[in-house]
Formats: C-alpha cells, sequence, structure tokens
C-alpha cells in the first residue's frame, strides 16, 4: 500500500466505523529533477583561495568505505598551482571548487582549467559554514569539499577565454569613458570658479563651439564678445546669451589648470578610441553563435508557410515576452539564411529598440555568445539580477529585491533602456504602461529585462532578427466582448440598463 492509497483509505473512515467518501487533495507531488551541478561526486577538490596562497582539500573514497579528506598549502604561484593540476589529473579528480575571493581566484581556475580539469567558481556567499563551528582555512576547505561532492553549489558563469579578453577591453573603455566624464565635470567647476557660466547656455563643454570658446581662454582672450563669435550651428542664436555667460574673472591659473583638464580629456579619448578599434578587431574575431537547425532538408526550395516571416520577427518574448513559442521546426528561406548569416552578432543587436553599437559591443563581453550557458532567457535574466526575487512564507507570497548583478551589463542594457523608452515603438509603450503605476525605476528595469530576452534569443537562433511589434501591440490584443461584458455589469451595478449600438 502506497503513501496515497493509505491517506485514501484513512480518510474513508468516519467516527462512528462507517465509510464515507472524503474529498482529499489527490494531485501528484511535484517533481523536480536535480541540476547537473547536483549529481553526487566521487572524487573533487576545493580551494580556499587567498592572496599569498591557497588551502586545498582533496576528498576521495577510503578502503573501508569513508571518505578522507586531504588539506595542505598550495602558494598561489604559476609553477605550484601548475604542478598541482598535474598531480589533479594524476588522481582521476572530477571536479574542482574555487572559491570567488576578489581577483585572487583566477590564478587558480585559468591554471587548473588549462590542466584539463572540471573547475567550477562558487560565489563566496554560498560557501558560508554553517553556524557554531570554528572558522579556519582548513575547515573552510574541507567544508566546500563536502559541499562540492554533495552537488550542493552552484557554479558561477565564467566565460571563455576569447570572450574574456573581449570583456578586459570593454570594461577599461567604460572605466576610462567615466574617468573622462569626472574630468570634464572638474573643468566645469573649475569654470564656475572662474565666473564663466558658458555651461548653463550651453547643453554640454565637449561642443566645438564651447571647445573653441576654452581654448581662447587659456590662450588669453578675455572679451566675451569675441568669444561668443566663436559659437557654431544652433549655438550662434544664443549669442546675446553667450556674452552674459563669459562675462568672468578667468585669470592665468585658470587657464593653466583648464589646460592641464583638457590634455587628460585629450589623452583619455585617444585611449578609449584605441580600445574601441581593438574591441571591433576582436569581436570579428569570434566565432558567431552555432547554427541551429530549422529542420531543413536537402530540398531547400521547399519553405514552410510564413518560415519568412519568422526567421525575420522578433523573438517571441520581444512581442511582449509573454507569448509561447512554438517547438515545431521549420525550414527557412535560403536567402532570407544568407541574409542572417551575412549579418554579425553586433548588427543584429544593433537592431534593437535601444540598443547601439557600442552597447552591443558591451553585451557581448559579459555574456558571450553561446547562450547554452543560460537553458532559457529567464535564467539569463535571473544571473543578470533583472527580475526581482520570490519570497514565499506560507499564504504570503511577495517580490524581493533585484540584487547588484554585473555593472557593466546593468549599465549597457540600462542606457538602452533609458534610450528606448523615448521612443514610439513597442519598448517605449512598455515603459509608458509600467511607469503610470511602478515608477521609473521599476519600469526602467522592466524594460531592460525585456531588451535582455530579446537579446537571448537572437543570440540563440542565429538566423533570428529583430522586428518592433509597434506603440499599439496591446491596444491590438484587447478582448472588446470582455471589456464590453465588464462595462455592461459596472453600469448595471449602479442602476443603469444598457443598449449598445454600433457606431456610424
Amino acid at each position: 500500500m502506497d503513501w496515497f492509497e493509505f491517506v485514501w483509505r484513512a480518510s474513508e473512515v468516519s467516527h462512528r466505523g462507517k465509510r464515507k467518501p472524503v474529498p482529499v487533495d489527490k494531485s501528484a507531488p511535484e517533481v523536480i529533477p536535480d541540476a547537473e551541478h547536483e549529481l553526487v561526486i566521487e572524487r573533487v577538490v576545493a580551494v580556499d583561495v587567498a592572496k599569498a596562497a591557497g588551502k586545498v582539500c582533496v576528498r576521495l573514497p577510503g578502503k573501508a568505505g569513508r571518505r578522507f579528506s586531504r588539506v595542505w598549502d598550495v602558494p598561489a604561484r604559476t609553477g605550484a598551482i601548475t604542478d598541482l593540476g598535474e598531480q589533479l589529473v594524476e588522481s582521476r579528480i572530477e571536479k574542482v571548487t574555487v572559491e570567488s575571493t576578489s581577483d585572487y581566484w583566477r590564478i587558480w581556475y585559468y591554471l587548473l582549467e588549462a590542466a584539463g580539469l572540471s573547475v567550477q567558481l562558487v560565489n563566496a556567499r554560498d560557501v558560508k559554514n554553517v553556524p557554531g563551528r570554528p572558522k579556519t582555512d582548513k575547515l573552510d576547505a574541507v567544508w566546500l569539499a563536502k559541499l562540492t561532492e554533495k552537488g550542493l553549489l552552484r557554479p558561477s558563469f565564467v566565460p571563455t577565454t576569447e570572450i574574456r579578453r573581449l570583456r578586459d577591453y570593454t570594461r577599461l573603455r567604460e572605466d576610462l569613458t567615466h574617468e573622462r566624464t569626472r574630468y570634464w565635470q572638474r573643468l566645469e567647476k573649475l569654470l564656475e570658479d572662474a565666473l564663466i557660466k558658458v555651461s548653463v547656455v550651453a547643453s554640454r563643454l565637449d561642443t566645438m563651439s564651447t571647445r573653441d570658446m576654452i581654448e581662447a581662454l587659456i590662450a588669453g582672450e578675455r572679451d566675451p564678445q569675441r568669444l561668443a563669435e566663436l559659437a557654431r550651428g544652433k549655438m550662434r542664436a544664443k549669442r546675446s546669451e553667450l556674452i552674459t555667460a563669459l562675462d568672468g574673472r578667468f585669470d592665468d591659473h585658470h587657464g593653466e589648470l583648464a589646460r592641464l583638464l583638457l590634455n587628460q580629456i585629450d589623452a583619455l579619448a585617444a585611449q578609449i578610441n584605441t580600445l574601441t578599434g581593438r574591441i571591433e578587431d576582436l569581436i570579428a574575431e569570434l566565432p558567431e553563435a552555432g547554427a541551429v537547425d530549422h529542420g531543413g532538408s536537402e530540398d531547400t526550395d521547399i519553405t514552410a508557410p510564413g518560415a519568412a516571416d519568422r526567421s525575420h520577427a522578433a523573438p517571441q518574448p520581444a512581442r511582449g515576452a509573454h507569448e509561447p513559442t512554438g517547438s515545431a521546426p521549420c525550414r527557412v528561406d535560403p536567402a532570407i539564411e544568407a541574409e542572417c548569416a551575412r549579418l554579425g552578432a553586433i548588427e543584429r543587436l544593433d537592431e534593437i529598440t535601444g540598443v547601439g553599437e557600442h552597447n552591443a559591443q558591451v553585451i557581448i563581453a559579459e555574456t558571450g555568445l553561446d547562450m547554452t550557458r543560460f537553458p532559457t532567457p529567464a535564467h539569463l535574466v535571473a544571473w543578470a539580477k533583472l527580475c526581482p526575487r520570490t519570497i514565499q512564507s506560507g499564504p504570503v507570497t511577495r517580490g524581493g529585491r533585484t540584487g547588484k548583478g554585473n555593472p557593466y551589463l546593468k549599465g549597457a542594457l540600462g542606457q538602452a533602456a533609458a534610450a528606448a523608452a523615448r521612443t514610439d515603438t513597442f519598448l517605449g509603450q512598455r515603459y509608458r504602461r509600467i511607469v503610470k503605476r511602478r515608477g521609473k525605476l521599476k519600469a526602467l528595469v522592466a524594460v531592460a529585462r525585456s531588451i535582455l530576452v530579446i537579446v537571448w534569443h537572437l543570440l540563440a537562433d542565429p538566423l533570428a532578427r529583430f522586428h518592433d511589434l509597434g506603440p499599439d501591440y496591446h491596444a491590438r490584443r484587447i478582448n472588446i466582448e470582455r471589456r464590453m461584458r465588464n462595462h455592461i455589469a459596472q453600469l448595471t451595478a449602479l442602476g443603469y440598463r444598457v443598449t449598445l449600438e454600433p457606431a456610424a
């Protein structure tokens, strides 16, 4: 007798000894299969990382059936870790876990991975020791190894070597761009100290007109009218305002400091341009995402109905992120396939509303081209921390914070979402629908999430193309009959008798 039959028979017996059918919950328990990293592993190694050395713990099966641990120190040097990798390969180690402590984990991960071992990086937050146990490096290494062998750790995403190299360039470019912005801010503070209010008239200090005026001030020109004559384009219509804004007390020491700041800005701009060229070369060398099986056969002249439309349409989540996608493969028109193959990942991502070439480069550098690392778009969104955590306790379910996530990826997606919010497109309308009830910040996060879902589909399928659904997408999907019934019911509840007539 299984458990369900026992519950049913026990519920049938009443307090009088008679059998009465009592309704019980017959729903079967939900089956949740273990993930790949949750399988029990026999031979494992864990490394508790520090700056100068690492505490290595090896967990192996013993002769008597009980498992044992070996713990020793290994210097964080290339030669020592390379020798360790050779020893672990000879010991037939199946899994190596490295704790992500600052940037000290890199030498361990890179060298052990190069030795041919299966290495996983885990967040230090996930490997904390249980309360009540002493805290030492040796016990931490043993605890980390025990968690590894029982599959209780979630590996962090570490991209391939090519993507890591590209990521170094894009991240340095972002850092230098922020540094250049800070120098422009310092220059504005210097002009304010010199009583020059040109930043009130000009929208930005890095325009050609403003740069010419600052260069003239450094060269010794102090006449506001002559400085205002340097305005170009639309700025010439503001000459009267520029004359009053350029009337200040700019002296020699201001000129010397402004010269130093402009030299720093020019040097950073040159470095940013150099990095941009190198990034373009690295992306051109990257292999594109693998081809997806669309059910094609040798007869390429046969095209399934609607295949051409689907190949040029946006991924399903781009159409509202709520529609199911069909799983039946379809054959794609060879002409459309050739057109999609001609475009690289950057060009296809650049077609997304709000995502420019710069942001597309950052997105690829942070996520990579291989979307098999993220089985579904929800996995990628959760990894990027663009969806709120679900906190459920008893009957209460609420949403938690999204989390920090990858700051470079979230920054690029945030810029794309802010740009898309100002457009008359599907994503712009999505922002305006959400901002009315959730606020600006949450609306931007929602749009950024939609963009990332579109990115997942475009990178997962090299033949997919983005197609904007238009700002009236939700209006076209309104169920008119249901809305009519709702309005009639509300008016009837207020005591009115409703008669509907079609409009002329």
